[in-house]
């Protein structure tokens, strides 16, 4: 494939080729950047021949992604992707914001921004013949690829904590894959699942390690592009984009910069709950350096002790000039409520990044002539407790007209 050259650690700059089958770097660890031949891409693509695609998925940026066409079509794993963006005056003007959009990553096969990461995973083992593919999740990473291996017919293994979401590890089960729950927490079963693909030759597609991930999250940055950063009328004004950290990067928007088709980055807000706050505190001290934390965050999809892809977490705020911003975990059911009333409905971990962005705003991070994105990670049915909580009971009253009028007078 010409357009993928080979891989650069993150950390040291060492490269690799193509065939190199570590997941990181052999010098120190690092995790390792996918590199794409950009003058090639530049001279056969442009960014209107792209938009021009009718394929409502990922796959209209086949182009810029380092694996062929993965087939499988009529399938969830060719429906990843594409989610809609909305303009929300109503929440802006609550939000005390005048632009605000909320991508709904929710609207995705599994529910959840991960089936990116895990489509783009299948085609890759499709292409190395790896026919088992296992990983580590909390619940929506181990869906996704459940989900997409299920597609296309591969053999999914799932580490997943005891304590994950019963939403979560139920879907899991019904697409199939072997799932084996960890009396742990995530980083036990992060460890375990690593040490099970290096012992029995597994394919490995756990976040922040497997560099293939972060091309099928890049996605998400593609789309933004082509739904709202081409179409800005105040394109020179940089967009505030707010999002919920586990761990991350910003390469989809490190690709179009590279590119050329983009002329700035967005400025990067990373969204954690304190209880979970290990990139937070890095960026907070001025390092990246990450050191472990205890999280016991009820947004699973974000509580991780140990970060693997912190340093680029971290980088993807001071890269941008943006923020990271700790938001107590009670702050996320107003999250919930309030996406809710706008038509949204948004997992614990999707809901932070509004709730977060909230803060921002009454710290002065933005405001209130900014462009703003919140990007919700995941659909509220992931985590109906959790919703529940937010919204409250629903009334309950005798089938008479009595007990209606009652009700209606309280």
């Amino acid at each position: 494939m010409g357009k993928f050259s080979g891989y650069r650690c993150s950390l040291c700059g060492k490269t690799f080729d193509e065939a190199y089958q570590g997941y990181v770097c052999d010098a120190d660890g690092g995790n390792l950047d996918v590199l794409l031949d950009y003058p090639s891409i530049r001279s056969a693509w442009s960014p209107e021949r792209i938009f021009s695609s009718g394929e409502p998925s990922l796959w209209r940026y086949l182009p810029l992604l380092p694996v062929s066409e993965p087939g499988f079509r009529q399938t969830a794993l060719h429906t990843a992707g594409w989610t809609p963006l909305y303009h929300l005056p109503s929440l802006a003007e609550t939000a005390g914001i005048r632009n605000l959009w909320v991508k709904d990553e929710g609207r995705n096969p599994t529910a959840s921004f991960k089936d990116r990461a895990s489509a783009v995973l299948i085609a890759r083992a499709k292409e190395i013949n790896a026919p088992i593919v296992v990983t580590a999740s909390t619940g929506n990473a181990g869906a996704a690829l459940a989900g997409m291996a299920a597609a296309a017919g591969w053999h999914a293994i799932i580490f997943a904590p005891k304590t994950a979401p019963p939403a979560k590890i139920a879907q899991l089960l019904v697409f199939g894959a072997e799932v084996i729950l960890v009396d742990s927490n995530y980083d036990s079963a992060f460890d375990l699942s690593v040490t099970a693909a290096e012992k029995y030759g597994w394919y490995c597609r756990n976040t922040g390690y497997n560099a293939f991930t972060a091309e099928g999250k890049k996605t998400a940055a593609f789309e933004i592009w082509e739904q709202l950063l081409s179409k800005r009328e105040n394109a020179g004004r940089a967009l505030n984009l707010f999002v919920s950290v586990g761990d991350g990067n910003h390469k989809g928007f490190k690709d179009l910069l590279a590119l050329g088709w983009i002329e700035e980055m967005p400025r990067i807000f990373g969204v954690q709950s304190e209880q979970s706050a290990a990139v937070y505190q890095a960026w907070a001290n001025g390092t990246e350096q990450i050191r472990p934390v205890t999280a016991t965050t009820f947004a699973d999809s974000i509580s991780v002790d140990l970060p693997r892809d912190g340093v680029r977490a971290v980088r993807a705020a001071t890269e941008t000039k943006g923020a990271y911003i700790a938001i107590p975990d009670e702050a996320i059911y107003g999250g919930i409520t309030a996406l809710g009333k706008a038509g949204i409905f948004a997992e614990p971990a999707g809901a932070i990044a509004y709730a977060g962005m909230r803060q921002a705003a009454e710290n002065g991070l933005i405001g209130p002539d900014d462009d703003v994105l919140v990007i919700n990670t995941g659909s509220g049915l992931k985590d109906v407790r959790s919703a529940m909580k937010a919204a409250g009971e629903a009334a309950v009253i005798e089938p008479s007209l009595s007990a209606l009028e009652k009700y209606l007078d309280r």
